[in-house]
């Protein structure tokens, strides 16, 4: 006999005895009541109370007959009745019960799956996977063989996701949790580590190729354009891998290894994956280095200006330049915004590396212009800094520092940071534009803006991605969307600029599509200031 057939059976027992006790005092009142009718009635038949009185009462008086049997009727009918209400009580207990221990059970079961699973993706997360990613390690040490440990990370999904918004962000991310899951086998493991990253255990490892083998997969798999809220768009993933033995005997080790590897992925220009290595270790305690030096730098006298010089072919001008912000550092060199921007953005200094940009800039542009050089000069800005109320105020104040009005000026923001808030948006670079700068869209054909959108902005210029321009004379489509934009873009009264161009077969191609102003290697790379009026005054075009 089972538990519950035991408490079955001790109920039935209680309830019944109860039900018993209180028939017996239903009885004994019964029995009362007819010993005191029986007295009663032989007083009223006879004068007094005898045993010859009750006798004869009884045997005369029909009525007390049916009064002498009820008691027994009712004992035996309510022990019927109390049999089966008992039995019935205690089944619904018993189902109760049941289901409590049901109820119980499940909710155990889901505290169990939630504290080992990402409630978004329904992924293992961290403590799920540190657990069998040290089961693997104890696995892989007594059959001697290796296992990798893969961290995927999606790139400037920051920026997504402040662009589109959370909820957006969180659609996409379970997109991507989707596309990985078809990409794993069924031995292998694949995790959310925390906001954008992903972690993936490799059981599989022959050699050192079998992981690079395995990013040709992730990068097949990201490589279709995502959807999300009917915006679609490109995501691309940098990947790290560290291998036990090789790199690591323990988790931990493993874990922080195939990070330092995921961050030298994203460094690597078209490259995201990279095998770690003791070389690359100087990315993790570098990048956190960097990122308590930046403050110094802004303050510092450790940033500086390049400036790339954007071609007017068709009517041999070069009246602009974009400036590109360098890092000197005393340790590292010379730095590229690639290495720091991201940290800017991430401390919250990107405000002040921009202003601190426009000064500059505007102070090198009084500068030339004093030496008869005219020059407008583009300045790129994040979403914080397009988002900020104060801009045109502070942009102002620069111009008016040095005497000089808002033509010196080209604003450059890529879609992503217009279409987070588009009516803000449009107020500043408004406002702006009332200044006389030139307002441009940089990276078209990468971001999420609509052609609506643009029609509703105060914009004068729109750059074409360079990623287009590169490929250009060997793809026909990509001249195609090239062509596109180019006519796009003149039918919506703006000019155009191509970047990346490396070529001078891609400059002419260029120049007969009608597109405005060219920049690009094939030109002239980015020049301190000095070395740009040098290049200005001996450039002569072919």
């Amino acid at each position: 006999m089972d538990k519950s057939q035991s408490g079955f059976t001790r109920n039935v027992r209680l309830l019944k005895a109860s039900v018993n006790k209180h028939a017996i005092y239903g009885l004994i009142i019964s029995v009362m009541a007819i010993i005191i009718a029986t007295l009663v009635n032989c007083y009223m038949a006879t004068g007094g109370i005898s045993l010859d009185g009750i006798y004869k009462v009884q045997k005369t008086l029909p009525v007390l007959w049916l009064l002498d049997a009820l008691p027994f009727v009712f004992i035996v009918w309510g022990q019927y009745i109390g049999t089966i209400l008992v039995y019935e009580a205690s089944a619904m207990i018993l189902d109760q019960t049941g289901e409590l221990q049901s109820l119980t059970s499940s909710l155990e079961q889901r505290v169990m799956y939630e504290t080992t699973h990402d409630n978004l993706t329904n992924l293992p997360n961290r403590f799920l996977f540190h657990d069998r990613l040290a089961q693997a390690i104890k696995a892989a040490s007594r059959h001697k063989n290796a296992v990798g440990l893969a961290i995927i990370d999606l790139d400037h999904f920051k920026e997504i996701n402040d662009t589109l918004g959370h909820f957006a962000g969180d659609r996409l991310l379970k997109q991507v949790a989707l596309r990985l899951v078809g990409v794993v086998r069924k031995d292998e493991t694949l995790a959310r580590m925390g906001g954008d990253e992903f972690a993936i255990l490799l059981t599989q490892v022959d050699d050192s190729n079998t992981p690079h083998s395995f990013y040709k997969r992730i990068y097949k798999a990201m490589d279709l354009p995502f959807n999300v809220e009917d915006t679609t768009f490109d995501v691309r993933a940098s990947m790290g891998v560290a291998l036990f033995p090789e790199h690591g005997n323990d988790v931990d080790t493993l874990i922080q290894r195939a990070e330092v590897a995921m961050y030298a992925a994203k460094q690597q220009k078209n490259n995201g994956y990279a095998l770690y290595s003791s070389k690359l270790d100087r990315y993790s305690p570098r990048r956190l280095t960097l990122m308590g030096e930046l403050r110094q730098a802004i303050e510092g006298d450790e940033l500086s200006l390049y400036y790339q010089p954007k071609v007017d072919w068709k009517n041999k001008k070069i009246c602009k330049a974009e400036a590109l912000v360098r890092w000197k550092h005393p340790s590292h060199g010379l730095l590229f915004p690639d290495e720091f921007i991201g940290l800017a953005e991430r401390t919250g200094l990107i405000k002040d590396l921009s202003q601190w940009v426009l000064k500059e800039s505007i102070k090198q542009t009084l500068l030339w212009q004093q030496k008869g050089l005219e020059m407008n000069v583009a300045v790129n800005l994040s979403a914080a800094c397009l988002h900020s109320p104060d801009l045109p105020e502070i942009i102002t104040g620069i111009l008016s520092s040095h005497n000089l009005g808002g033509a010196v000026l080209t604003i450059e923001l890529t879609e992503t940071s217009i279409i987070k808030d588009p009516e803000m948006a449009s107020e500043i670079l408004s406002r702006l534009k009332a200044l006389g700068a030139d307002i441009s869209i940089d990276d078209f054909g990468t971001g999420y803006s609509s052609l609506a959108q643009l029609r509703k902005l105060p914009v004068s210029e729109m750059k074409i991605d360079k990623s287009f321009v590169l490929d250009m004379m060997k793809s026909k489509d990509d001249e195609i969307i090239v062509k596109s934009i180019i006519d796009l873009a003149h039918n919506l009264g703006l000019k155009v600029v191509a970047e990346g161009v490396e070529t001078k077969e891609s400059a002419g191609r260029l120049n007969e599509m009608n597109c405005d102003l060219l920049q690009g290697f094939y030109f002239s790379k980015a020049l301190p200031a000095h070395e740009f009026e040098e290049w200005h005054a001996q450039f002569t075009f072919d």
